[in-house]
């Protein structure tokens, strides 16, 4: 008898373990353009620090390290979403997604619709310019006077173009690489970026550069606090800040130098 009931124990454990180790994680889900770098991008082939998209191909930048951090805090099973800008909140909202993790600045608009946690990142504006361009040595916002300037559609940074003196401003584009494209053209002389952007626009491409701008020189703006958005009212909001408590400027920092250093060679 205690041998019949010590094979049904040894039974059990077994089946215990087997249930356990079957039992997949919960899905975190986490929506981007995939097409913003060094915040996000996609790329064919796999990598040590690039995630699988769903339905195919693969994402990396510094939103995908962020989000990999998360998952991993969460316990939860990270999976990229790729989602139009503009469709990203409705995403969130409506619980197609879990959080948008997406180089997205909290602004008080944004926070009348979604949650956000706290920074990830912050950073200030800047102008991608042509390094031929008569603009190349602008120094301050009077210096770009008559340029044709834009931003992406929906974000402050259209908004911002209209601080610019005498500016001939443009109309809003899709997104960061329709831009690169439209400036490298001539069709424009500029458009607003934040500065790791602008960073990783210079680098994919050699014939660009980037304005910064003194202290009250630039935009009067407040600096760019990036953070996670999430569904209002969202459970996620507390163990998300949890995790980026951990993360601090130092290694916000290098993880960005990282994701330049590993962007695609052109956008």
């Amino acid at each position: 008898m205690k041998k019949v009931i010590q094979m049904i124990a040894l039974a059990l454990i077994l089946a215990l373990v087997t249930l356990s180790v079957g039992v997949a994680a919960e899905p975190f889900r986490v929506g981007m353009e995939c097409d913003y770098a060094p915040f996000n991008w996609t790329q064919a082939d796999p990598s040590d620090m690039a995630v699988p998209i769903e339905n195919g191909r693969y994402a990396d930048g510094y939103d995908v390290q962020i989000a990999r951090l998360i998952a991993e805090g969460l316990g939860r099973e990270l999976v990229i979403v790729r989602i139009d800008w503009d469709g990203l909140p409705l995403a969130v909202m409506s619980g197609t997604i879990d959080a948008i993790i997406a180089g997205m600045s909290a602004t008080p608009e944004r926070a009348l619709t979604i949650d956000f946690t706290e920074l990830y990142y912050e950073s200030d504006l800047v102008v991608v310019v042509r390094k031929d361009s008569p603009y190349a040595d602008a120094q301050t916002l009077a210096d770009l006077e008559g340029a044709r300037i834009t931003g992406q559609l929906n974000t402050t940074h259209y908004d911002v173009v209209d601080q610019i003196p005498g500016v001939n401003k443009q109309t809003a584009m899709d997104g960061f690489p329709v831009m690169v494209v439209a400036l490298n053209a001539g069709a424009i002389d500029g458009y607003v970026s934040e500065r790791p952007g602008a960073v990783s626009a210079a680098v994919a491409n050699p014939g660009l550069s980037y304005v910064s701008f003194a202290e009250g020189q630039g935009f009067d703006v407040p600096p760019e606090r990036i953070a996670v958005g999430l569904r209002q009212g969202s459970d996620l909001l507390e163990a998300i800040n949890a995790v980026l408590a951990t993360l601090d400027e130092e290694a916000r920092e290098r993880t960005m130098e990282g994701a330049v250093s590993r962007q695609p060679l052109s956008e």
